[in-house]
């Protein structure tokens, strides 16, 4: 059996250079770690798109340049994502009384009933698990970013944070 060599991460070795690539490396396993918490409330809603859902929940109905701007998202962008939303029945797009041009997001019952579910541990849950892996991070960002991708390696997301007293 031929021994697999060890092979150098380019990214994290380029630095700043690569400082974009690293976020997005380091938000996909973070997105996926949440996925994974979220998997016990049964919804095919992505961890991706629980921002969108939060929003909503916090600011009332929006346009869909009212989301962008509250989540710092182009409009194509949000707007894949909110067909997505309605075609799993989570909010309800409708075309503004005060200008046609524009379309209003609200959530939908079904989408009322999964931030309240969501907001009752799971979202603390993923905070506090958050908060931990960055809890004791100091010093340069390149070593604080090699910290988190370490530390996401050894332990999840989904196993950490265990202390908060979320519901299952």
């Amino acid at each position: 059996m031929e021994k697999q060599r060890d092979i150098e991460d380019v990214v994290r070795a380029l630095g700043y250079l690569c400082l974009g690539s690293r976020f997005k490396r380091i938000g996909e396993r973070l997105q996926a770690g949440t996925q994974q918490i979220l998997a016990r409330l049964d919804t095919e809603v992505p961890a991706a798109q629980f921002p969108i859902l939060a929003a909503i929940d916090r600011l009332g109905a929006l346009t869909v340049g009212e989301m962008a701007q509250a989540l710092g998202v182009s409009q194509p962008g949000i707007t894949r994502s909110l067909l997505q939303l309605r075609a799993l029945g989570m909010v309800a797009i409708e075309t503004s009384t005060a200008d046609g041009r524009q379309r209003v997001v609200s959530l939908t019952e079904a989408g009322c009933d999964l931030v309240m579910r969501s907001k009752a541990g799971v979202w603390a849950e993923v905070a506090a698990a958050v908060a931990e892996l960055c809890a004791d991070l100091d010093g340069p960002l390149l070593e604080q970013l090699t910290a988190i991708e370490d530390r996401l390696a050894e332990t999840g997301l989904k196993d950490r944070g265990k202390s908060h007293d979320a519901p299952a």
